[in-house]
């Protein structure tokens, strides 16, 4: 899989083996992404289930300092740490479930982008937590990647759908969270 925008563009970045859970994010869907969100410069970006770390390196390239990660599974784990060394800026990595994650972070992210497992069953319920939390800032965007026949509410707390994008059977979502 190759990083499609900014200045890493071209890079490699391998993907982890494995059976049907294994659903990186399509070309595609993330360059379409990239497009809406632009140029990062000064933002901050979170990458939630982030597996490769392809969704973070292409933030990282666009421009988006700080940037995080996490990812629970240790194999994709080791994957994600060797695929981000590529980048010249830090890339911050945690080992741990993203549930817990969202519950001790403390830190406003920019932009936060979600891409669970479709089978994943409690995309509302963190999209909820982000929207009563701190991990998304105030004015941020939070964007979820789902199946079609999935639709998360228009609106979660907090947050308010502003775009969705449409990639075959799979759906973005970008919610903007209110200011208080």
């Amino acid at each position: 899989m190759r990083i499609t925008g900014g200045k890493y563009r071209g890079r490699s970045v391998d993907v982890p083996k494995g059976g049907l859970e294994i659903r990186p994010a399509m070309d595609r869907m993330r360059e379409s992404v990239f497009a809406v969100l632009g140029d990062l410069t000064g933002l901050s970006f979170l990458d939630l289930f982030s597996g490769s770390g392809v969704i973070a390196l292409e933030a990282a390239s666009r421009g988006a300092s700080p940037v995080a990660c996490v990812e629970k599974d240790p194999g994709k784990f080791a994957l994600l740490l060797r695929n981000v060394s590529i980048a010249t800026e830090r890339i911050d990595c945690k080992s741990m479930p993203v549930e817990r994650f969202i519950l001790r972070n403390k830190t406003g992210f920019s932009v936060v982008f979600l891409d669970p497992p479709f089978p994943y069953r409690y995309r509302v319920e963190l999209l909820s937590s982000l929207a009563d939390g701190p991990s998304a800032a105030p004015g941020g965007l939070v964007l979820v990647h789902y199946p079609a026949e999935d639709a998360p509410p228009d609106a979660i707390g907090a947050l308010a759908l502003e775009d969705e994008r449409e990639y075959g059977r799979s759906r973005v979502r970008f919610y903007r969270k209110s200011r208080p």
